[in-house]
């Protein structure tokens, strides 16, 4: 019940700081820094589960490189 509470103010405060037009860009350019970690996170974690699962990026890729990184995972 606490965890659900507390999900529930996190999700209102966010509401009210980035209801106004422009504020979430304007908190973009000020944590410039973790914003940009968190979208190299991001890709690479993307990446990664696409080489996994065989997706689209993984298809594109030379057959054998394609055989080297389905022996690796």
């Amino acid at each position: 019940m606490y965890f659900l509470l507390k999900s529930l103010y996190t999700y209102l405060e966010l509401k009210r700081n980035f209801s106004k037009e422009g504020s979430f860009l304007n908190w973009i350019s000020k944590n410039k820094k973790p914003f940009l970690a968190f979208i190299v996170i991001l890709i690479i974690i993307a990446g990664l589960l696409d080489i996994k699962y065989e997706g689209l990026f993984f298809q594109m890729l030379p057959k054998t490189v394609q055989d080297f990184l389905a022996n690796l995972f």
